[in-house]
């Protein structure tokens, strides 16, 4: 039972979307129009790249990384600058919540004997992997599926989101100045896994069928029949890795925003809604339902994709549930000793809405 109360409570997300679409269900009733709701192509390119992920992980490359950033680190500052820019860079290609799992433990391991350090460092790393994860197409599930939604060419993706994101950075280097230096001591464990071998090779080539795939070189089955082949030639065990519940949680979404596009008064309100507030619905949105579902809901109802974009990526910040990777530092947060929730989220809180607020008026001015 105690099991079954847990996965409820980390797939919560999955649950309200699920209620969401059996209620439309029940005013748009299941027809033959069901079958043009899902966005396959988007489902298929997200399972291959998160078994992709799954696997260079499992080769330890991202440990190496961790690693490799410590040994350059002298002190609390330089460690928070290093770790936070390692969450920046690699979200935007292993995704924001990959980073997260990567780089939040090992700060915990560092940092533990520091409580106060300790959350500053979790929260920038946490803005800095959400948004450097906006940088790219599969940086994020909310970009991977208005990309593919939208049939956005790069050019108008990278101006859609490029100074934003050249901004954060700006904004995250300033942010890791509010650490005080003081020595770090700690050491950091052996990386394990063969970066040599057949598997980093094998994972590596897939990642390039998937980039292909984003960029409309390969067709999304194609990628989607490689990847799950040869993953279950060499290592089928990493299938397991792959987060079901969020392809699940797409679909309910898309069912669920399938039927209210077909209810006529819902889809003319929420198109007066929207129209010319894109981003300003998009942020408001993801602080209550978080970024993911924001863009499967309000992209049924807009054309405005470079305003939508930038609506659910900033929006990543904010509440503690505006992206579903802020929950994952949480939940590795207070699993260290002594944690204190109170403490974190006012620290997070506070420093997540000081970023929106900077982003939002910047891009506001045409940034």
């Amino acid at each position: 039972m105690k099991k079954v109360w847990a996965w409820l409570k980390d797939e919560m997300v999955l649950l309200i979307a699920l209620a969401a679409a059996l209620l439309s269900m029940c005013i748009v009733l299941p027809d033959a129009g069901y079958a043009h709701y899902v966005d396959w192509d988007v489902l298929m390119l997200l399972f291959a790249l998160m078994t992709v992920v799954a696997g260079l992980k499992s080769c330890g490359l991202m440990a190496r990384i961790s690693a490799m950033l410590i040994r350059k680190a002298g002190d609390t500052r330089k460690l928070c600058m290093a770790l936070s820019l390692a969450c920046f860079f690699s979200a935007m290609l292993v995704t924001n919540d990959v980073a997260l799992i990567t780089f939040v433990p090992l700060t915990v391991t560092l940092l533990a004997s520091m409580p106060d350090k300790l959350i500053l460092a979790v929260t920038l790393e946490t803005i800095a992997a959400n948004l450097g994860s906006m940088a790219t197409p599969v940086g994020n599930p909310q970009n991977l599926y208005l990309y593919a939604h939208y049939s956005m060419p790069m050019g108008q993706f990278l101006r859609a989101v490029g100074p934003l994101t050249l901004a954060s950075l700006a904004l995250v280097l300033l942010g890791c100045l509010l650490m005080k230096k003081q020595p770090v001591q700690a050491e950091v464990e052996t990386a394990e896994g063969n970066l040599s071998g057949v598997a980093l090779w094998l994972h590596a080539a897939q990642f390039v069928v998937c980039l292909l795939s984003v960029l409309n070189v390969l067709p999304k089955w194609l990628s989607f029949v490689l990847v799950l082949v040869s993953t279950l030639l060499y290592d089928r065990l990493l299938l397991k890795q792959v987060d079901y519940a969020l392809l699940a949680t797409f679909v309910c979404f898309f069912v669920f925003v399938g039927n209210l596009g077909r209810i006529n008064a819902v889809s003319a309100l929420l198109g007066q809604i929207i129209a010319g507030r894109e981003m300003e619905v998009g942020i408001l949105a993801s602080q209550v339902i978080s970024n993911v579902p924001a863009a499967l809901m309000l992209s049924g109802f807009t054309e405005n994709a470079a305003a939508l974009m930038r609506g659910v990526d900033l929006g990543g910040l904010g509440t503690l549930v505006a992206s579903l990777a802020s929950l994952i530092s949480f939940k590795l947060y207070m699993k260290t000793p002594g944690a204190k929730a109170g403490r974190y989220l006012a620290v997070f809180t506070v420093l997540n809405i000081l970023f929106l607020a900077v982003l939002y008026v910047l891009a506001r001015l045409g940034l």
